[in-house]
């Protein structure tokens, strides 16, 4: 079957290591199912994996691929939840220790077949397409539990989203406006603060700028650049989730005001299976169609890698398999 692979890892020329060809079918595995894949979608996870974050030597080659849905052997369409939990694990998935992901422990959907836990599968709505149902499995999914688990935000809280563009933030900008949230987003690029109008934010704003008021949440997946900024726009008692660090550690905590302050900082990773079937209802009540970038054909897969780690993309690069 065709399949995008990692095959090595490099810190500095990640593509290098990005294979697409033919691989063996996986085979039969009681308490699994064999997926057809449909659609699947790019997430930064996998330019990570292939610098060899989430993945060593000795696991290569290894499928990528986070988001999914597709076709099991009964011809039910269902959406892949991509966490894979330790067995007896009976808390939130992404709180198991022992877990892993598609792509990281076992292969991943960039494949025409993939094999996953029967019970991380959930039925795909009939109104949904195949790209939005994808992009649920993990992409929206992620926003979804940053806005709505980890901040904790309600219909007419305030809440900053650092960054105009990328999967998870033009999804936290649709989320967040179709729950009656108060969006705010940044961006250095003024084209992208003025496609995330059109997403439904309220307001957007130069990275780093002033803010007219103090926020209650911020989202977060920049990481160093933006650090000092989310925390010092917080309302006292306000919330900072993030699910990444694109441009590394922050070298300043900002202790003094996280504690002077009682803020809360809260790390947040995909999201539970079911916070997964509430995603999908939502999404199906609201008609949220998320924004898609690039469709590619599974076999043109490297032209999507390579806009990815070029920084060109504004939404999600979905591959039809």
């Amino acid at each position: 079957m065709l399949a995008v692979s990692a095959v090595s890892l490099s810190s500095t020329d990640p593509l290098a290591g990005l294979q697409i060809g033919e691989r063996p079918e996986p085979e039969p595995k009681d308490g699994w199912s064999i997926i057809t894949m449909r659609t699947s979608s790019l997430n930064r996870h996998d330019l990570w994996s292939l610098k060899g974050v989430g993945l060593r030597p000795d696991q290569l080659p290894r499928i990528l691929g986070c988001d999914g849905a597709g076709i099991d052997e009964n011809g039910n369409e269902v959406v892949i939840h991509s966490i894979v939990t330790s067995p007896g694990w009976s808390g939130p998935d992404p709180l198991d220790p022992h877990r892993t992901m598609l792509s990281e422990g076992v292969d991943g959907t960039f494949a025409e077949k993939v094999l996953v836990p029967t019970h991380h599968l959930v039925p795909k709505p009939a109104q949904l397409s195949w790209s939005t149902a994808a992009l649920c499995s993990v992409t929206l999914l992620t926003a979804y539990r940053m806005l709505f688990t980890q901040a904790g935000l309600r219909p007419g809280d305030l809440v900053l989203i650092q960054g105009a563009g990328g999967g998870v933030n033009s999804a936290a900008t649709q989320l967040a406006a179709a729950a009656g949230l108060r969006v705010w987003v940044t961006s250095r690029d003024e084209d992208r603060r003025l496609r995330a109008l059109d997403l439904g934010a309220e307001q957007v704003f130069a990275s780093g700028a002033r803010l007219p008021e103090k926020v209650d949440a911020v989202i977060d997946n920049v990481g160093a650049a933006t650090w000092s900024h989310s925390i010092n726009v917080l309302r006292p008692g306000g919330t900072l989730v993030t699910c990444g660090a694109t441009t590394g550690d922050p070298s300043k905590t900002e202790l003094t005001k996280i504690f002077f302050r009682e803020l809360r900082i809260h790390g947040s990773t995909a999201g539970t299976i079911g916070e997964l079937r509430d995603l999908l209802a939502f999404v199906q009540a609201t008609g949220i169609q998320p924004v898609i970038d690039q469709e590619l054909p599974l076999d043109q897969a490297r032209k999507g890698f390579a806009r990815m780690a070029a920084g060109d993309v504004f939404g999600n690069i979905v591959f039809n398999h």
